[in-house]
């Protein structure tokens, strides 16, 4: 009998009741460390006072009217998010999937209302995740996604993700007079925590140049304040036409948006897009809030000074556990251990230590804390990765 609840997960056996700070506590008490953050979500932490008070504060006044009416909630963070970003203007939605779909429409409708109709080829890369929607799944083109889903959208190609020179030789030949946009995230995540170079983004940003290619950034997961830039993509010293951005925006409420340049969104006039619930007062009042407190320099200079702390942790357990870890991946608080077993092995045996993991592609173990971890907490973090991992050992 299927289960009422549709069973598309494989479900840890934990349900939990309550969380504080960096902690969870489970229906039976006990507490765990998440280093997942909900998948990148929980950027603040659980029940962040900040943030408790902004939603609390929004719920007694008014939670939806629907963007026939003008919002103010909404245009309050869209000016917070345009005057930090190379964007122009934001659409919201409720989701990164959300995102992925305008990020299709907008560069296909860009080409069209610019008199070049046959531009609707996207380029994409081997091991991305744009979400899960038939759109969002023909982006990222994995066999693993894509089975039994068909027919799926076309008009996507899908290269190898770009490292070196050789990548990028492969990735001109690839753009032709049919090619309207490039997709990437700066950092894969559920691909296995893969930090494109900065010179590999700085040579799509010319060759989208040189084409007239628009660029689109999912930042999805590495955005907000994650690699200690509000966004990702800072660090190279490039900007995109277009970025996706969900996940750590709303701190936990659901709530994505989609950045784009005036030049980019040109095309998407009344009528071309739309949503029920995207931008709604609830979750604008908690992204604005998420985003005065994570854009504050020091704050994001605080996420850079902690991913070094916990990455030289990492390499010290790395050195230690040879037969389970293998190397440290990633940037600021996304970071990703390469292991020796499977990765949901690791994630198992930190359930017994009281840590709480996310497995990623490329027998990658994605560690995700929030982005205000206390120094204590990153301490005790590695004591109980070193303890999952001595417990692997054993088991050998």
């Amino acid at each position: 009998m299927i289960p009422s609840v549709l069973p598309t997960y494989n479900r840890a056996p934990l349900a939990f009741v309550k969380g504080e700070g960096s902690w969870l506590t489970a229906e039976d008490g006990r507490r765990y460390l998440d280093l997942g953050s909900g998948i990148a979500v929980n950027a603040l932490g659980h029940a962040h006072p900040a943030l408790v008070q902004a939603l609390t504060d929004q719920a007694g006044k008014l939670w939806h009217v629907s963007n026939v009416y003008t919002i103010p909630e909404q245009e309050r963070l869209a000016g917070l998010l345009t005057d930090q970003t190379f964007a122009d203007t934001v659409f919201f939605t409720n989701s990164g999937t959300e995102t992925a779909e305008l990020a299709i429409k907008m560069a296909r409708k860009f080409h069209h209302d610019a008199g070049q109709p046959d531009r609707t080829e996207i380029i994409a890369f081997e091991g991305a995740f744009h979400g899960r929607s038939t759109g969002a799944i023909a982006a990222a083109g994995s066999e693993k996604m894509v089975k039994g889903f068909g027919p799926l959208m076309p008009g996507f190609r899908h290269l190898k993700w770009p490292a070196n020179d050789a990548d990028h030789a492969a990735i001109r030949a690839a753009i032709t007079d049919r090619t309207c946009a490039v997709i990437i995230e700066p950092i894969q995540g559920e691909g296995g925590i893969r930090v494109v170079p900065d010179q590999c983004l700085k040579g799509l940003r010319d060759l989208c140049d040189q084409t007239g290619t628009l660029l689109i950034f999912d930042e999805v997961q590495c955005g907000m304040g994650r690699t200690g830039r509000l966004f990702a993509h800072e660090w190279a010293g490039v900007t995109p036409d277009i970025m996706m951005v969900a996940k750590g925006i709303g701190g936990g409420f659901p709530l994505g948006a989609l950045l784009a340049t005036e030049r980019a969104a040109s095309g998407m006039t009344a009528g071309t897009h739309g949503s029920t619930y995207g931008g709604n007062p609830l979750g604008c009042a908690v992204g604005a809030k998420v985003v005065e407190l994570i854009s504050d320099p020091a704050f994001l200079a605080e996420v850079a000074r902690k991913g070094a702390l916990m990455r030289q942790g990492l390499e010290s357990l790395v050195a230690r556990h040879p037969q389970v870890f293998e190397a440290v991946r990633g940037e600021g608080l996304m970071l990703g251990l390469k292991c020796k077993p499977a990765p949901t092995e690791v994630v198992k045996a930190g359930y017994e230590a009281g840590v709480l993991t996310v497995a990623a592609a490329d027998n990658v173990l994605r560690l995700l804390p929030a982005l205000n971890i206390p120094d204590a907490d990153i301490a005790e973090a590695l004591t109980r990765l070193d303890q999952a991992a001595t417990q692997l050992e054993k088991a050998a």
